[in-house]
């Protein structure tokens, strides 16, 4: 079995799916493709192959059983018998794939023969199975399962999952834990050479709440490792690690985020999200795309500088009261198949535990 999550972290529903099997089962081989310098994030026991290799590439067209939370970009054949399935990584509120309103040349074509490979997909609600299937042109086995990255924000060891998470990054007790966790700009993924910047205030939030605050930075996987920021005491940049965003989301009492899918995931703890969207117009008109308008329904406020985050982090208690019932129906459209079980719906269906 070969597993890849985001090309090559240690993450996502495919870390769920794998940890599940590894302690139901002891018969079957696993390889997972990394990237070399995240190596140590990885357990000491688990068999490694560089992703985007010749070695991946043979790993991947020798596997019986292919597990991946986003495209796999390597050539490599799928054999006879074998199957591909694909998790993805989000509920889509920004266009995917043949619906984008932009991407390099040839690039979707490229990622298109991946596509072609996948045998089962997953979705998480019925939002996400239309315009995944919409978007890729699928019309294959789709599994509406819920996300098993999910199921640690709902099980009962989610608890002691957030105290492990909060002291391994040093987080003292009583501290106020905000999660700001954007999306990419397509440009900006696309082009290594550009600047990425970190679209909230730092300095502004520091002299504000650095004294019973800290602020965990996560960017995207398609920017991460390429913010540049200042050491504080009230800082965390946690773009890399830990590698899975679900310990983040276990650790942090607030949400921050822009047009990340990161929104529907985290709606599953029910704990404040806040949306700091300066260039709303252009993310919807120009670089990227909608598949819905959310924003007079959003499950929290939807501000437009750090001045006005500043502001709603202040009044957490005032913000969790207004938007009490636009929170609960965004969870019910949401996150209906998010019960702490979509790991064990899923390998109950591919027939790999009883």
């Amino acid at each position: 079995m070969v597993w890849s999550s985001f090309d090559g972290r240690f993450s996502d529903s495919p870390r769920a799916l794998y940890e599940r099997l590894r302690a139901e089962r002891d018969d079957l081989h696993h390889v997972w493709l990394v990237r070399d310098e995240l190596r140590h994030t990885f357990p000491t026991d688990v068999t490694l192959v560089t992703s985007r290799t010749p070695e991946a590439a043979r790993a991947l067209e020798s596997a019986d059983l292919v597990f991946a939370s986003s495209h796999i970009e390597v050539e490599w054949e799928k054999k006879p018998g074998a199957t591909y399935v694909q998790t993805w990584h989000g509920t889509p509120l920004k266009t995917v794939h043949w619906d984008v309103l932009w991407a390099p040349e040839g690039k979707l074509e490229q990622l298109d023969r991946d596509v072609q490979r996948w045998d089962l997909l997953l979705a998480p609600n019925p939002h996400a199975t239309h315009f995944l299937s919409q978007a890729f042109r699928w019309e294959g086995e789709l599994l509406e399962s819920g996300y098993p990255r999910n199921d640690v924000l709902a099980a009962p060891r989610h608890d002691a999952r957030r105290a492990e998470v909060r002291e391994a990054l040093g987080i003292d007790p009583g501290t106020t834990v905000v999660l700001y966790a954007p999306t990419w700009r397509d440009a900006e993924g696309y082009d290594t050479s550009l600047d990425v910047p970190v679209r909230l205030e730092l300095e502004q939030f520091g002299e504000a709440l650095g004294e019973d605050h800290v602020l965990l930075l996560r960017a995207h996987n398609m920017v991460a490792g390429r913010w540049h920021v200042d050491s504080h005491e009230w800082l965390r940049d946690v773009s890399l690690t830990p590698p899975d965003v679900a310990d983040l989301y276990c650790a942090a009492d607030v949400m921050v985020t822009d047009y990340s899918s990161t929104m529907f995931d985290w709606a599953v703890t029910g704990r404040p999200l806040l949306y700091l969207a300066s260039d709303l117009e252009q993310y919807g008109s120009v670089t990227r795309g909608f598949y819905l308008d959310l924003w007079p329904e959003a499950p929290g406020p939807v501000l437009r500088s750090t001045e006005e985050l500043l502001a709603a982090l202040g009044d957490l208690p005032a913000v969790e009261q207004e938007y009490a019932a636009r929170y609960a129906a965004f969870r019910e459209r949401f996150t209906p198949h998010e019960d702490g079980h979509a790991t064990e719906r899923v390998l109950r269906h591919l027939g790999l535990i009883g």
